[in-house]
């Protein structure tokens, strides 16, 4: 592994989750939409998390800036982080397959959503969120630079705590009973052990 090469492995991350978001993105503009938090603060969420998964990086990748926060590069970690890009870019296209129509950017109740429990949803309520986190560590151990690192952990971080407890009372408002025992019987990111 080389930096060059750890640099691609960023670049095909971020290809390959536009790939599979691609497709269901354009279907869901089709969808009709009965409740949304859209609005300033849930641009600002996905700003955010944009910017750190995807604006800083990629500039660091172009250009190599910042230059003063570059640190020495190591193949191990690198080799690390293609893992962790594989692992996100697999729970992205089983999340994506699992949610199908009911698939949303924002949070979203489209008509006749439905609460999906299929899939990785059996054992885990937000496996996006997970992608994300996933991706956000791929990154840290890809990029050797502190800025375009840790730019995916802060950036995802702020948008995960800012919206995951609006995105649970939306659901529970939705669907009752039935969410509140399906989050019973599941993790929130990881899945629970029983």
């Amino acid at each position: 592994m080389t930096p060059t090469l750890s640099k691609v492995a960023f670049v095909v991350l971020v290809i390959g989750w536009y790939l599979i978001r691609y497709e269901y993105a354009r279907r869901s503009r089709r969808e009709t939409i009965v409740w949304s938090a859209r609005g300033p603060r849930e641009t600002a969420l996905l700003l955010i998390s944009l910017t750190g998964l995807g604006i800083l990086p990629l500039i660091y990748v172009a250009t190599a800036i910042p230059h003063f926060a570059a640190y020495t590069f190591h193949p191990i970690p690198a080799w690390l982080g293609v893992f962790f890009a594989i692992a996100a870019l697999g729970m992205f296209q089983l999340t994506h397959r699992a949610l199908g129509r009911n698939w949303s950017i924002s949070l979203d109740v489209r008509e006749g959503h439905q609460l999906v429990m299929d899939g990785i949803y059996r054992r885990i309520r937000h496996p996006m969120y997970s992608a994300f986190w996933l991706w956000a560590i791929a990154q840290a151990l890809l990029l050797p630079n502190w800025v375009a690192a840790g730019a995916g952990l802060v950036g995802f971080g702020i948008l995960f705590f800012g919206r995951v407890a609006r995105e649970e009372r939306m659901m529970l408002e939705t669907f009752g009973d039935n969410y509140r025992a399906y989050t019973a019987r599941t993790g929130r990111i990881f899945p629970l052990i029983f």
